[in-house]
């Protein structure tokens, strides 16, 4: 477990700080300013709570029965009931790594002192990461609007000391014997803190954070992967001259292009085999590659816009305010997350078709400009990486499903009283399968890539030394080179975990120098 340490202060938080809570375990501490406000604002509740006026969310009910008055003796009752009856999740357990990024930033939220929460109910909170207590959350609950209210809910059952929860074995257990094995109290709430630990856009937006993580890498990759691509099919490298890309300036498609470059630097395959073939350009799948690429990295730069306002946002319903005053609000509402969700899905997609189409160029006789027939040792008693396209067809062809936006969506909900919502959920839920599905996707072309540079090396043509490195580090990672036909699955998986891993990028940055 990392033995880094977050602070947890009242202005939001970092992207880089979800990835080490959620993914590497870094411990979690409040600041003192935090507890200042925390306990700034729960004076404010307090104050509210003890006067006759209904006040939503800490002397009413929630949602369609908000208009129901709430006696002081039930409140503590209402707060319970409302985590308990909420907490009605269905469906597969979802990662821990989704659970924790979860957590934390519903205690992000907390810590900003606009929830009217109690020090020693967010000290809680902080407690069962720290211990790592991972509660069980369902894949199905969350409609995104409200927040993601079912899986935070479970979270919130946890603290209660009620429900299953993992422990840092991995055993599900009852939560209230890991909150005891671990020393932890667990927290009686009282008015407006039920509600408070529920009402965020939390859950989406850690799977955000981690999707533009991984995604990130794999853009990087694909840069890598196109760039040996080209270089199997003895295409040019013209088409990358920076002068080219400046005059349409696209940030991303300059950096693709400048990505490829560097990785195709010194090559002998590319830029004069052309004479020939019958060809005067390259295919689109090898000559818009920066165009297609940088497109997708320009739209994950704006999901990070998004992310970095939601993670320095306060989303709760209602919000303690400075002046005092407790005020009902939209801000639950997950469109803003939700649409970049279902943004960055469809871009995987065609990233993922890109690259289907480059693989099936390198396995055609007809269009590869030389290469044998799949890639085959023997063709006709091999079938060389015939089937590995197909297996790659068939994860593009989901990934076009999951490109299907779920924030064009709406089911109203709570008598009609929550009548419009975000789908950000499930737009998070499936992005999270198309990040897999892409780097299955990049790493087919990898595979299928490595091995024709490797039959034109043997040809007596030689690559660039950047492709040199990628398929030397690629062969030492347990993903052979040509050969007799023999089982590809642990060819494929081994090259699927070079890529998830980052380990192509960073076996060729020796060599070219960091890439964007």
């Amino acid at each position: 477990m990392d033995m880094h340490t977050v602070v947890v202060g009242t202005s939001g938080t970092t992207a880089e700080d979800v990835v080490a809570v959620a993914r590497h375990g870094a411990r979690v501490e409040l600041s003192s300013a935090a507890v200042d406000a925390l306990a700034a604002s729960r004076l404010i509740v307090d104050a509210l709570a003890a006067k006759p006026e209904p006040v939503y969310g800490v002397s009413t009910g929630f949602g369609a029965l908000a208009s129901r008055h709430i006696s002081t003796e039930l409140r503590a009752q209402l707060q319970r009931n409302i985590v308990r009856s909420h907490a009605a999740g269905m469906g597969p357990r979802v990662e821990r790594e989704v659970v924790r990024a979860l957590m934390f930033l519903r205690l992000k939220t907390v810590a900003s002192g606009h929830t009217g929460v109690r020090p020693e109910v967010a000290q809680t909170m902080a407690d069962v990461l720290n211990a790592g207590i991972t509660p069980v959350v369902h894949e199905y609950g969350s409609l995104g609007c409200s927040g993601d209210l079912a899986p935070l809910s479970h979270c919130a059952l946890t603290l209660m000391g009620e429900g299953d929860a993992e422990g840092p074995d991995g055993t599900v257990r009852p939560a209230g014997e890991l909150l005891a094995a671990h020393g932890i109290t667990p927290v009686e709430l009282r008015e407006k803190e039920g509600l408070a630990l529920l009402n965020g856009t939390d859950g989406m937006l850690g799977m955000l954070v981690m999707a533009l993580a991984d995604l990130r890498t794999l853009y990087t990759s694909a840069d890598i992967t196109a760039a040996l691509s080209l270089e199997a099919l003895l295409g040019t490298d013209k088409v990358l001259a920076p002068e080219l890309h400046a005059i349409r300036p696209h940030p991303g498609q300059g950096v693709s292009a400048d990505n490829m470059l560097r990785v195709l630097a010194g090559s002998g395959l590319t830029g004069h085999h052309q004479d020939d073939a019958p060809r005067v350009q390259d295919a689109y799948s090898v000559r818009c590659a920066p165009q297609v690429n940088g497109a997708g990295r320009d739209t994950l730069d704006y999901a990070a816009v998004v992310a970095s306002r939601e993670l320095a946002s306060s989303v709760d319903n209602p919000v303690v305010l400075p002046d005092g005053r407790v005020e009902s609000n939209g801000n639950f509402h997950g469109a803003p997350v939700a649409y970049v969700l279902d943004f960055l899905a469809i871009v995987a997609a065609d990233l993922g078709s890109i690259c289907e189409r480059r693989t099936d160029r390198l396995l055609d006789k007809n269009r590869s400009h030389g290469l044998p027939p799949f890639l085959a040792d023997d063709a006709g008693v091999d079938s060389g990486l015939m089937i590995a396209q197909y297996t790659q067809a068939a994860l593009v062809s989901e990934m076009k499903r999951l490109a299907v936006p779920a924030s064009a969506d709406s089911i109203p909900s709570s008598a009609m009283q929550e009548d419009h919502v975000s789908m950000g959920w499930s737009a998070a839920r499936k992005l999270r399968t198309a990040v897999d599905n892409l780097a299955r996707i990049v790493a087919v072309e990898l595979y299928a890539a490595t091995r024709a540079v490797e039959i034109r090396s043997a040809e007596g043509l030689t690559p660039a030394p950047a492709s040199q490195a990628a398929v030397a580090a690629l062969r030492a990672a347990g993903a052979e080179g040509p050969g007799p036909d023999r089982f590809l699955a642990p060819d494929l998986a081994a090259a699927d975990t070079f890529v998830r891993e980052g380990r192509l990028v960073a076996a060729v940055e020796p060599v070219t120098g960091p890439l964007a």
